[in-house]
């Protein structure tokens, strides 16, 4: 299905669903490099929506490492599983709350958040708690409320995590219309991302 070993696979060939939210092929190919995967990494998805981070992460670790996509949305988890299956790679997703998952994972070399539910701070915390040393988180998001709470996040984490940085991307793709090509630009977004201690 994809034969590149770069991330950014176009939306068009994911499943998709107008109620569940897709992380898009040029955002997401930013925020899969700032995870810094590799072959044996092991990963969790915060928020899989759509299931594209998910996959994304699966072809980085390439099958010997572990994935977990965590979402509230069953239609969200239904429709991550069927991207997994479209692309030949597997994922343990999990439907619940981020609070209530995330503490019974194991530990992992890098953390996506990309859907919080109103609590970046709990949220972020407890993905922080999962990572081994040395190893990333990444939080994506389009709400300033969620950029807020998780910088204050890692604020309050303190010495835990290193090499922060925030980035707020915007884009626009072309479209051609009668009298020629337009460029429509897309929400922006913020990647904050930190290395564990």
């Amino acid at each position: 299905m994809w034969d590149y070993s770069t991330p950014g696979i176009p939306d068009e060939l994911f499943e998709r669903s107008e109620d569940v939210p897709i992380t898009k092929e040029d955002v997401r190919a930013l925020a899969i490099s700032k995870l810094r995967l590799k072959e044996g990494f092991s990963a969790i998805d915060v928020g899989c929506g759509s299931g594209s981070i998910t996959v994304e992460m699966c072809l980085q670790v390439k099958g010997t490492g572990n994935v977990y996509a965590i979402d509230l949305d069953s239609s969200a988890v239904e429709l991550t599983k069927k991207n997994l299956q479209k692309f030949g790679v597997q994922a343990q997703v999990v439907q619940g709350k981020a609070q209530d998952v995330l503490p019974a994972l194991p530990q992992v070399d890098a953390v996506l958040v990309g859907g919080t539910w109103g609590d970046a701070r709990q949220v972020m915390q407890l993905a922080a708690g999962r990572l081994r040393k040395g190893g990333r988180i990444v939080v994506d998001t389009i709400l300033i409320e969620t950029t807020y709470q998780a910088l204050a996040a890692i604020n309050e984490m303190g010495d835990n995590l290193k090499e922060i940085d925030v980035t707020q991307v915007t884009i626009a793709k072309a479209r051609r219309v009668t009298t020629g090509t337009m460029m429509l630009a897309r929400n922006p977004v913020m990647i904050i991302s930190a290395t564990k201690a």
